[in-house]
């Protein structure tokens, strides 16, 4: 029968890149209070994640490319202001995480229609670009979604359940 030795250092090399592999999800745990509420001021470009007793957290916010105004017709670059739920959560999402808001709700609809056109949909608050697809040196660069960093969404969609209501401000 043959004994083989691993060397100490290999044992916690080894140790320590297990370690770290589990440190590179993007996916968090949180075990915080209940956010109950978020609130997004456009102007202010910041969303807050409100609990039971307060404010949990606050994200500075980059905004669609036209970002004035409440979004009314797909492709015109707003984002929504109104009282909308967090409605579901994309994974794989394109900008790493999203979670999504559920614009259009029938007002938005029947206007858009009113109008002869389309009111949009998809939009969710995300992490940032990735390289080559959208520019990182302007703040406003979503097609009408909010969108915050990487590390950000991952915070934000540990923390946020579907169902949550969110209002947004101009």
């Amino acid at each position: 029968m043959t004994n083989t030795r691993f060397p100490r250092r290999i044992l916690l090399l080894g140790g320590l890149a297990a370690f770290l592999s589990g440190c590179a999800s993007k996916f968090r745990w949180y075990d915080g209070p209940e956010v109950t509420r978020l609130r997004m001021y456009k102007a202010q470009r910041l969303l807050f994640l409100d609990g039971r007793a307060g404010v949990l957290q606050t994200y500075p916010i980059g905004l669609g490319f036209a970002p004035e105004g409440h979004k009314q017709f797909e492709g015109d670059g707003r984002t929504p202001e109104g009282s909308y739920l967090i409605d579901r959560r994309n994974p794989d999402s394109l900008f790493h995480l999203s979670i999504g808001i559920s614009y259009p709700n029938e007002a938005d609809i029947a206007f858009a229609e009113a109008q002869g056109q389309s009111p949009g949909k998809d939009i969710f608050i995300h992490g940032g670009p990735r390289r080559g697809i959208d520019p990182m040196n302007v703040r406003d660069w979503t097609a009408g979604c909010i969108a915050v960093t990487d590390r950000q969404i991952e915070e934000i969609y540990a923390m946020v359940r579907d169902g949550t209501p969110i209002d947004i401000y101009a």
